[in-house]
C-alpha cells in the first residue's frame, strides 16, 4: 500500500512540475505559438511518454508497459479528432493566437481533474457492478458506429446548457481583455469572452471523456496505468493543436479509423465480460495499424477541396 500511494503522489507532482514549468517559464508572456515550438514541444512530450513506458516495462511488468502503450495510442488518437472540435471553437469565438495557450492550458488542467473522477468512477463501478461492462461497451461500439457516419465537425456553442446558465448568472463583456477571465467594472463584476471559451472548452471535454474512459479501462483495469496514459495524451495536446492546426483537414479519414477502434475496444470490453480475452499484445498490433492505415489512406487518398469538385 505504501509504495502505490508514493507512485500516485510522484506522479502527481511529476505533472505539477511540468505544468508549472509550462506556464510560469516557457509561456509566461502571451504569445502565438509558432509551428516549430509547438512541434519541439510535442517531440518532448512524446519522448517522455515512451521513456515513461520503458520505466513502466521496468519497474512494474511487460504486460503493464504493453497497457499503458495501447492505452496512450487511444487516448492520443482520440485528442487529435478532438482537435478538430476545439480549432472550430476557437474560430467561432474568434480567440485571439495569443491567448490560445492560455484557454488550452487551462482547460487541461480541469481535464485533468475531470479524467481522474471519471476513472475513479468507472474502475469503482466495474468492481462493484460487473454487468456495467457491457453498458460501457455499448458505448463505445455505438460511438464508433456514430462517429463512422458524422463526416464534418459542427460546433454548436449557443445550444450549450451550461454556457446558458452561466450567462444568465454572469454578464458578459463583448471583448478580450488580455489573458483576463473576470474584470471589475463600474463596481460589477464582468466575465470577458476568454472565460466562456473556457466553459465551453471544458463541458466538451466531458462529452469526449465519455468515449476516452472506456475505451482505456477496455484495455486497461489498473487505475494507474488508466490515469496516466490519460494524463501524458492530455498534456501533449497544447503542443499537437499548435503543430497540427494548420493540417489537420490533411487526416480526413481518420475518424474512420478511430470509428474502428472503438467498436474494436468496445467488442472487447463485452468480451471480456465472457471470459473471452484478447491479448493486449494483438489489441496495440490492431490499434496501431488501424491509425497507420488511416494516415496513409488519407495521404493518398486527399479530401477533395471545392474546386476540385467544380472540376
Amino acid at each position: 500500500m505504501p509504495g502505490t500511494i508514493w507512485k500516485w503522489i510522484f506522479f502527481n507532482a511529476f505533472v505539477l512540475i511540468m505544468l508549472a514549468l509550462d506556464l510560469g517559464v516557457f509561456h509566461r508572456k502571451s504569445h502565438t505559438v509558432r509551428i516549430k515550438e509547438a512541434l519541439a514541444w510535442s517531440a518532448v512530450w512524446i519522448a517522455l511518454a515512451l521513456a515513461y513506458n520503458v520505466g513502466i516495462y521496468y519497474w512494474m511488468d511487460h504486460q503493464k508497459a504493453l497497457e499503458f502503450l495501447t492505452g496512450y495510442l487511444i487516448e492520443k488518437s482520440l485528442s487529435v479528432d478532438n482537435l478538430f472540435v476545439f480549432l472550430l471553437l476557437f474560430r467561432y469565438f474568434r480567440v485571439p493566437g495569443d491567448l490560445q495557450h492560455t484557454v488550452l492550458f487551462w482547460g487541461i488542467i480541469g481535464a485533468l481533474i475531470m479524467r481522474a473522477i471519471f476513472i475513479a468512477a468507472g474502475v469503482t463501478l466495474i468492481t462493484q457492478f460487473e454487468w456495467i461492462i457491457y453498458v460501457f461497451g455499448a458505448i463505445l461500439v455505438y460511438s464508433g458506429i456514430k462517429m463512422a457516419f458524422q463526416h464534418e465537425a459542427e460546433v454548436h456553442p449557443e445550444r450549450n446548457p451550461v454556457l446558458k446558465l452561466f450567462r444568465k448568472c454572469m454578464p458578459v463583456t463583448t471583448e478580450y481583455v488580455g489573458k483576463k477571465f473576470v474584470i471589475l467594472r463600474d463596481g460589477r463584476r464582468f466575465a470577458t469572452p476568454l472565460l466562456v471559451v473556457l466553459i465551453v472548452v471544458e463541458t466538451t471535454d466531458l462529452i469526449f471523456a465519455v468515449d476516452s474512459i472506456p475505451a482505456v479501462l477496455a484495455i486497461s483495469r489498473d487505475p494507474f496505468i488508466v490515469y496516466t496514459s490519460n494524463v501524458f495524451a492530455i498534456l501533449g495536446l497544447r503542443a499537437l493543436y499548435f503543430a497540427l492546426a494548420g493540417v489537420m483537414n490533411v487526416f480526413h479519414l481518420l475518424h474512420y479509423g478511430l470509428s474502428l477502434i472503438l467498436v474494436f475496444v468496445g467488442t472487447k470490453m463485452i468480451l471480456s465480460a465472457w471470459h473471452i480475452k484478447i491479448p493486449i499484445g494483438i489489441a496495440l498490433g490492431v490499434v496501431a495499424g488501424v491509425l497507420v492505415l488511416s494516415v496513409i489512406a488519407s495521404l493518398i487518398w486527399p479530401a477533395k477541396t471545392n474546386g476540385d469538385s467544380k472540376n
